[in-house]
Formats: structure tokens, C-alpha cells, sequence
């Protein structure tokens, strides 16, 4: 039970012995499939393992299958991102996670502190008599905004 890829070799090997034909209708094997097997090398994904493995390297181990994948097609290399994780898998390589830091809104002396007039007694007599505010917090391009 060889594969055919064992079996085109095996008939290139005794091709000068006899008719490739002959050779051919002995293994059952098709006269394309030999020479497709022929002119496939032995282990197509070893150079897409090789350049995978720099891509990790290059970026310090940060770089999970996705942003392999993305660095490929930009060097114009198409490949399925689900056959860059099962070779990177095989490889033993694993991109590192960022981890998120815990929000902290402390950054120093706390200022001033106002005093506290409405004492949670929200009801107003008339309009504009009591007015309130929120502050919300935004990141953006590394920076702390406040509306």
C-alpha cells in the first residue's frame, strides 16, 4: 500500500529497465498522476514553514496566524489563514497576547474637591435652578479625552 508519490518515484527509478507503460499498468497507476507526482516536490509547505517561522521571529513572537497570514499577501504569498495556524501549530509557535491593563483613574494629588450643595436632593421648584454633569472618559490614539 505505497502512495502514488512512492509509486511515480519507484517507476522513474526503473524507467530505463523498461516501457513506462508497462511500468504504469504494474502499479495502476495513470500516466498523469505519475507525472503529476513527479514534478511535485517532496514537501511543498517546508519554504511556507521557513517563512512563517521569520515573520514570528521578526515581530518578536507577537504575531498570531492572522497577522502572518496579512504579512503573506503582502508579500503577495496567498495562503489560507486556517493552513498558516495548522503550520505554526506543527512549528510550536504561538503569538504572545497583549495583556489589557486594569482601568485606573488615579494619576496623582486629587484636586480641589466641590462641595456637596445638592446633597442628592434632585427636585427643582423652577427650571435652571439646579443643574448637574457627567464626565465621560474616551481613549483615543493613546490619550485620555473628557466630555
Amino acid at each position: 500500500a505505497r502512495t502514488k508519490r512512492e509509486k511515480a518515484k519507484i517507476i522513474n527509478e526503473l524507467r530505463e529497465l523498461g516501457s513506462l507503460d508497462i511500468l504504469l499498468d504494474i502499479a495502476q497507476l495513470a500516466r498523469s498522476t505519475f507525472y503529476d507526482n513527479l514534478n511535485k516536490p517532496d514537501n511543498p509547505d517546508k519554504a511556507l514553514k521557513a517563512k512563517i517561522k521569520r515573520i514570528f521571529i521578526k515581530n518578536d513572537g507577537r504575531y498570531g496566524y492572522r497577522r502572518i497570514t496579512l504579512a503573506l499577501r503582502k508579500k503577495r504569498i496567498v495562503v489560507n489563514h486556517k493552513k498558516v495556524a495548522k503550520l505554526m501549530k506543527e512549528l510550536g509557535l504561538k503569538g504572545e497576547r497583549k495583556l489589557k491593563r486594569k482601568y485606573q483613574s488615579y494619576q496623582g494629588n486629587v484636586g480641589k474637591i466641590a462641595p456637596n450643595l445638592l446633597e442628592r436632593n434632585f427636585t427643582a421648584s423652577k427650571p435652571n435652578e439646579k443643574w448637574g454633569t457627567d464626565i465621560s472618559e474616551f481613549k483615543c490614539r493613546n490619550e485620555k479625552l473628557y466630555l
